[in-house]
């Protein structure tokens, strides 16, 4: 028997449950990992709340995490117990001591991430690669706005931005978070609950205004972040903190500018083998090259999961936040 972090209904973190379960053998092309420390993402508080629906219920909880493969199924050839690994990508259920789940969604670490880097950065890596990398190719000398810029995929947002030459303008909501934008290598920050965030990058970049928008807020800040675009620019939507964006008449991006506009996932681009590990191999060479550097700032017992939940939905956090089995 282990433990895990489970949900039979959907609703506040009140519905977490601490529960025993049986483990599950790995079948043919799976592998079981003792987890020694998991990811908390803000996608896992949309499948608690069933803005994402869950497959089944009783469901777990969880998509990224790190360890030591325990057990590996038939037909595993690039892995073997005792591997240390790490993954970003479902099935849920890493908010548990054992997690099974498909070999083709977990990578080796090299020696220099530890586990509690690995699971504090793996989703959030990812995501900025695509974004930064993929989603727009930036090329440097581009200047862009990331809402949220002082959580976990803000900071390495931050940092990657400078190390390609992008000037990064980045929300944020108090002074501390500020500080904090600006010394992972932030060009600007706006404080939202004090400035008015368009006239800000107006004057930020004496009109022009952005090349990119990087919006994980989503419902709140659709139409503040379409203002901050230049014309013919991208809009990249890519969470719903506040809500998801519903409702939207496709003629405002002509109105405001004949913009484009992308809803990406992680599993949008990492949806092979190939492109999975290619981005890894990217976002692993900037930690150890010291470009990057993963904050892990909040650490809780994985049994107070609807703790870490509170704290990150109610924006107290900052960096990234790990849960410990």
């Amino acid at each position: 028997m282990f433990k895990r972090i489970q949900f039979s209904t959907t609703g506040g973190s009140d519905v977490l449950e601490w529960a025993e379960v049986e483990p599950v053998a790995p079948a043919a092309g799976e592998v079981r990992i003792a987890n020694k420390a998991v990811g908390l993402n803000f996608i896992d508080i949309y499948f608690r709340t069933g803005l994402y629906p869950a497959p089944s219920m009783p469901s777990g909880l969880g998509t990224e995490g790190a360890g030591i493969v325990e057990a590996v199924g038939e037909g595993v050839t690039h892995l073997k117990v005792g591997d240390r690994v790490a993954y970003a990508q479902g099935p849920l259920g890493a908010y548990a001591e054992l997690h099974t789940l498909p070999a083709a969604k977990v990578v080796k670490l090299p020696d220099f991430i530890d586990f509690e880097t690995a699971a504090a950065s793996m989703l959030k890596g990812l995501t900025v690669q695509y974004l930064l990398r993929q989603t727009q190719p930036l090329k440097g000398g581009e200047t862009i706005l990331f809402h949220a810029a002082a959580g976990g995929v803000g900071s390495i947002a931050c940092q990657w931005a400078k190390a390609l030459g992008v000037k990064l303008i980045g929300t944020v909501s108090s002074q501390e978070k500020a500080d904090l934008a600006m010394a992972n290598g932030a060009w600007a920050t706006i404080n939202y609950t004090e400035e008015n965030v368009v006239e800000r990058v107006r004057e930020l970049t004496n009109g022009e205004m952005c090349d990119v928008v990087y919006d994980s807020v989503g419902k709140d800040t659709w139409e503040m972040s379409l203002d901050c675009l230049k014309p013919r620019s991208l809009m990249v939507s890519f969470g719903n903190a506040s809500g998801p964006v519903d409702g939207v008449n496709i003629g405002i991006l002509n109105q405001k500018g004949a913009l484009f506009v992308t809803r990406p996932s992680l599993n949008g681009y990492a949806d092979t083998r190939e492109r999975l590990e290619m981005m890894c191999e990217e976002f692993f060479a900037m930690i150890e090259s010291g470009k990057i550097r993963i904050d892990v700032a909040n650490r809780y017992p994985l049994q107070e999961a609807g703790k870490a939940q509170d704290a990150l939905q109610s924006r107290k956090t900052t960096g990234s936040t790990i849960l410990l089995p």
